[in-house]
C-alpha cells in the first residue's frame, strides 16, 4: 500500500505504490534473448480517437529500483495535469520482478531488452525516461537506435564521473567514494551483501542504509527506504559497472532529438559538472540541478522532476 500523501511541495511527498491495478496498469511478461522482462503498462484506448496519437513513454529504473520507483513521479505528473502518456514501466532482467539472466546484463544487453519491450507493446517510436543506471541505458538506446527515441529524459543520471570512477576505482574513490566502495563490497561479497543489508534493516538501520542516496533519508517514506534495500542486486550492479572501461560517451551525440536531464546537487553518485559535460555531448539537452536533493530526484522532488522533464 502507498504511504499517506503529503503536500506536493514537501520533500518526498509520496510513498511507493505496488498495486498496478490502482494505477490502471496491466502486467505483461516479455520474453527476450537476454531474459524475461516484467512490464507494467497502460496503453491508449483505441476507442478514443484522441488516444492513438499519444506517445508511449518507457521508464527505466536504476540500480536498487524497480517499476514501483516511478510511482511518485506518475502521481506528481497526474496531479500537475500532465499525466505520463501510455507509460511502460520495465523491470530490467535481474532487477525488480524480472528473473536474473545468465549472464547478467551489461549495457548492450539492457539496450536490446528495451527495444524488445518496445516491440512487444507495439511502439515503433517512443519517449524514453531513465533513472541512474536506467538513464545510462536510455542514453545507450538513444545513441544506438536514435530513430526510435522521440524524447529523452534523464533523472539523476550516472554518466561521466560514475563511468570514470568505475573504470578507475583507485582514483574514483576520491571522487565518488560511495559508488566505488559499494562496488567493492558487492564484488567481494556478491551473495552475502543482500543478506547483510536486509538483516541491518531488520535491526533498525534502515535509515542509515538509505542515507547515501537520499538527501534527507529520515524524511523519505518508509516504503521508499524499504524498497531501496529490498531491490539491491549486488551481482547485477557489479556486472553493469563492467561496461565502464572503454565506454564511448561521445557516441551519445548520435541522438539529435529533444532531451532533458535533472539531477540533485547532493548526489553521491555524480559530480556537479556532469550536467555541463552532458550538454557538450547533447547540446539540445536542457539540464536542471535541484538543491537539497540526492540520487532519487523523481522520489525526493517528483513535482520538480516533472517540470524539469516537461
Amino acid at each position: 500500500m502507498p504511504d499517506p500523501g503529503r503536500a506536493p511541495s514537501a520533500y518526498a511527498p509520496f510513498g511507493l505504490d505496488d498495486d498496478p491495478a490502482a494505477l490502471g496498469l496491466a502486467r505483461l511478461v516479455v520474453p527476450t534473448p537476454d531474459g524475461a522482462v516484467l512490464v507494467h503498462h497502460r496503453r491508449a484506448d483505441p476507442a478514443d480517437p484522441a488516444d492513438p496519437a499519444d506517445p508511449v513513454t518507457i521508464l527505466l529504473h536504476g540500480a536498487a529500483g524497480s517499476w514501483t520507483t516511478w510511482t511518485p513521479y506518475l502521481r506528481a505528473a497526474a496531479e500537475a495535469g500532465s499525466p505520463v502518456s501510455a507509460p511502460v514501466l520495465v523491470d530490467l532482467p535481474g532487477w525488480g520482478g524480472s528473473p536474473a539472466p545468465t549472464p547478467a546484463l551489461d549495457v548492450d544487453a539492457a539496450a536490446r531488452v528495451v527495444l524488445a519491450v518496445a516491440d512487444a507493446v507495439g511502439a515503433e517510436r517512443f519517449e524514453l525516461v531513465g533513472h541512474s543506471l536506467g538513464a545510462l541505458v536510455a542514453l545507450h538506446v538513444a545513441a544506438t537506435s536514435p530513430g526510435r527515441v522521440t524524447r529523452l529524459g534523464l533523472v539523476s543520471p550516472t554518466t561521466f564521473s560514475a563511468l570514470e570512477a568505475a573504470a578507475r576505482p583507485w582514483s574514483g574513490v576520491r571522487r565518488l567514494p560511495a559508488l566505488v566502495l559499494l562496488r567493492g563490497v558487492f564484488t567481494v561479497l556478491p551473495r552475502a551483501s543482500s543478506v547483510l543489508l536486509r538483516a541491518a534493516a531488520r535491526v533498525g538501520l534502515l535509515t542509515a542504509l538509505a542515507s547515501p542516496v537520499f538527501r534527507h533519508a529520515r524524511r523519505v517514506p518508509r516504503s521508499v527506504r524499504e524498497a531501496f534495500v529490498a531491490e539491491v542486486r549486488p551481482v547485477a550492479f557489479v556486472v553493469a559497472t563492467r561496461s565502464a572501461p572503454g565506454y564511448d560517451t561521445g557516441a551519445w551525440s548520435a541522438y539529435r532529438g529533444p532531451a532533458s536531464a535533472v539531477a540533485g546537487a547532493d548526489d553521491a553518485f555524480a559530480e556537479l559538472d556532469d550536467l555541463v559535460r552532458l550538454r557538450a555531448v547533447l547540446p539540445q539537452c536542457r539540464t536542471t540541478l535541484l538543491p537539497e536533493c540526492g540520487h532519487f530526484a523523481h522520489v525526493e522532488w517528483p513535482a520538480a522532476t516533472v517540470d524539469a522533464l516537461a
